[in-house]
């Protein structure tokens, strides 16, 4: 077996066509502000790849360059600012503790990570809609739905009962527990009905899958290693920026099993490629994706409610 490679950018074409056109039909120009404070290193690169990504889909990105003490007004600026549509933060910004504050400054209405608690809330309850009358559909974190998006790409097998668990009877492992991307993402595959075995340094925790379309998946502590938790993973999903992660070999993972690396760093070795039924080595792409797309739905949210 050779594993097939998806790249993400490819992948992530129909999506930028699909919001070139609805961008085509709005009366004016969408616009994303970028905040950064970093100058080189993967935040200004991929910031770099960002700003080409929303002009590929039709939408206008400009890079704010800001000092870390500067951040929070700089938000403030951009949520006041009728000609801003999203805001787009590229961390780290001012650090982790700070960085967790600001993301709370975005205006919800503006924030196409979906990183707001405002969004996260209605994530970790497994609420699809903004409102009862299920008529103003909820974003999600553009990453994580970008590695949903590319696990699908990849031919990821359904089994579950249609829209409402299509992840029923799988089981992932997601070696990343962070605010930004592991924790929602092993969130949103357990509301699709995977069983989700999450490790970091502090040990493993499980997400089980919600028991219906209206409940919350359940999380509890667990106690598997990392050996254990690569042989049972229908999908493996690893975010370690770290050069001293010990990286996943073939002998680890399971005949078929579906890769994904979203770090910066290389999380897997080459001879996964022979093991693996699927390998995406990166995300970034389908991540700009998702966020133009968030945009867009954020846009067409009734005037009242932005």
């Amino acid at each position: 077996m050779t594993a097939r490679v998806i790249d993400a950018a490819h992948a992530a074409a129909p999506f930028r066509a699909e919001v070139r056109a609805a961008v085509a039909r709005l009366d004016h120009q969408l616009r994303i502000v970028g905040l950064l404070s970093q100058s080189q290193g993967p935040a200004h690169t991929y910031a770099q790849y960002a700003r080409r990504g929303a002009e590929e889909a039709g939408v206008a990105m400009d890079m704010w360059h800001v000092e870390p003490d500067r951040a929070a007004a700089a938000i403030r600026d951009a949520n006041a600012d009728p000609a801003i549509d999203g805001i787009f933060l590229y961390y780290p910004l001012a650090g982790s503790a700070e960085d967790r504050w600001l993301r709370e400054l975005v205006d919800p209405r503006k924030d196409i990570e979906a990183m707001h608690s405002f969004w996260s809330r209605l994530l970790y309850e497994n609420r699809r809609y903004v409102d009862d009358a299920t008529s103003l559909r909820a974003i999600l974190p553009c990453t994580p739905l970008g590695i949903l998006k590319l696990l699908q790409a990849a031919g990821v097998r359904v089994r579950g009962r249609g829209v409402s668990a299509p992840l029923e009877g799988l089981t992932a492992c997601v070696i990343n527990r962070s605010e930004i991307v592991g924790r929602p993402l092993a969130a949103m595959l357990a509301n699709d009905g995977a069983t989700v075995i999450s490790l970091d340094v502090e040990g493993a925790v499980l997400f089980e899958p919600a028991l219906g379309p209206r409940h919350a998946h359940v999380v509890r502590d667990a106690d598997h290693d990392r050996a254990e938790a690569l042989r049972a993973a229908d999908i493996v999903i690893t975010g370690v920026p770290s050069p001293e992660f010990e990286l996943v070999t073939a002998d680890e993972i399971r005949t078929g099993a579906i890769c994904v690396n979203f770090s910066q760093l290389r999380n897997f070795d080459d001879s996964i490629l022979e093991v693996a039924s699927a390998f995406i080595p990166r995300v970034g792409p389908m991540t700009v994706a998702m966020a133009t797309r968030n945009l867009v739905r954020l846009a067409d949210l009734p005037r009242s409610a932005r």
